[in-house]
């Protein structure tokens, strides 16, 4: 169970399935794998008649943001953004990782029909950027690890907004106030769990089982609030969200303790698999259309330009009465090769964004797939330099602190 709360586990488990899926698509038997992923399972007439395909990426990617959103409340209240000081050079570099990817594939496709495509390349795999550092980065300051983890989720916050924005039409606000209640009556359920959980001695029958009735009133609300969300037009993952920014911190500890081998070891490497199901176009690489160039260039390039150029400003600007407490231009490129990383989130994107066009979702998907696998080969040369500089630094400090005691 340890190793699939290894961020390096949940990366190398990310790559295998998504080549697996990739290498399955155009196998012999890739179009009846391809046709077996559209295939509906669930109760007809219902929200919860979905195909394969849909199952996966609204359902099981809900659980994903649902773990990432307690994660981004920890943050909020007392890690890295809990104050507006602490938060402004990562959101400065967030926009920029955001903008300038835009900006580039914008320029890329235009006149072409596929500017729609635009929030692909905006994405940030933070599972996957983690899964690198916990592979390469060992050696980085501690300050360095929390600007990146604060610069992924702020990322995540982005695309769990132009999700909720940009794909949503034909809002049932009916369906959406359901699910608005139902946050509400979980965040309720999830105080009662963490006051149970705060109580002192050993817990009785009567006060285990309360905990377990509680527990199993918190999943069939959940479920309850995701199926609104669900016919409610608006994309289902923001049901996960919603959630785990109610849920107590007590209990949200508890649950993302639990959750996090089955989000690593299973739920991320399905929906790699499942999104690279894609059979390569038999197109010559010269006739490939603007989507596939412009998220190529736009996500190791743009995150890189964005991200570094942003960040290099804003930290001369808010640094400029104390140089040192500036961080080093290494640093920031280091940050824009992980923030090129799109996959999960990128690849839900082009689906979203090319939903009904078969040959675009596959170009934007093994687009995606060769950007993210660029800005890889990037973050593991920016971040182990930048590791192997600093416990460089590290040994030498140690020695000079050796050699005064020596005296």
């Amino acid at each position: 169970m340890s190793l699939l709360r290894s961020e390096r586990a949940a990366a190398i488990a990310l790559v295998v399935a998504a080549a697996l899926g990739l290498i399955l698509a155009n196998s012999p038997i890739g179009a009846t794998v391809v046709a077996l992923s559209h295939e509906h399972l669930g109760i007809p007439g219902t929200v919860w008649d979905l195909s394969l395909t849909h199952w996966v990426a609204d359902g099981l990617l809900a659980v994903f943001f649902f773990v990432a959103a307690i994660e981004l409340r920890h943050e909020l209240t007392h890690g890295s953004l809990r104050s507006p000081a602490r938060a402004a050079l990562p959101a400065i570099a967030a926009a920029g990782g955001v903008l300038v990817p835009i900006g580039i594939y914008l320029i890329a496709t235009a006149g072409s029909g596929q500017e729609h495509g635009w929030p692909v390349p905006t994405a940030t795999d933070i599972a996957f950027a983690l899964g690198i550092l916990a592979l390469v980065g060992r050696g980085l300051p501690s300050g360095l690890r929390a600007f990146l983890l604060a610069l992924a989720i702020l990322d995540d916050i982005v695309a769990i907004l132009i999700i909720a924005i940009g794909f949503t039409a034909d809002v049932q606000f009916g369906s959406l106030a359901i699910a608005a209640a139902g946050v509400v009556v979980f965040g309720a359920l999830g105080l009662l769990l963490q006051r149970r959980l705060r109580r002192d001695g050993v817990p009785t029958t009567r006060g285990r089982a309360v905990t377990v009735a509680l527990t199993a009133a918190l999943v069939v609300v959940g479920v309850g609030v995701w199926s609104a969300t669900l016919a409610s037009g608006v994309h289902a993952t923001i049901a996960g969200v919603a959630l785990g920014l109610a849920l107590s911190p007590g209990p949200a500890h508890a649950i993302r303790h639990a959750l996090e081998p089955v989000v690593n070891g299973a739920i991320l490497p399905i929906f790699a698999f499942s999104a690279s199901l894609v059979i390569i176009p038999a197109v010559p690489i010269t006739e490939l259309q603007p989507v596939f160039w412009a998220i190529v260039i736009a996500l190791p390039v743009g995150k890189l330009i964005g991200i570094g150029g942003f960040a290099f400003i804003a930290d001369r600007v808010i640094h400029r009465a104390s140089p040192r407490a500036r961080m080093s231009f290494p640093d920031l490129l280091a940050a824009g090769a992980l923030g090129g990383i799109g996959f999960t989130v990128s690849l839900l994107m082009a689906g979203l964004a090319f939903a009904g066009d078969s040959i675009l979702i596959a170009e934007a998907t093994l687009a995606v797939l060769l950007g993210s696998s660029i800005s890889i080969g990037l973050a593991v040369v920016f971040v182990g330099r930048q590791s192997a500089y600093y416990r460089r630094l590290r040994r030498l400090r140690e020695q000079a602190r050796a050699a005064l005691a020596d005296r």
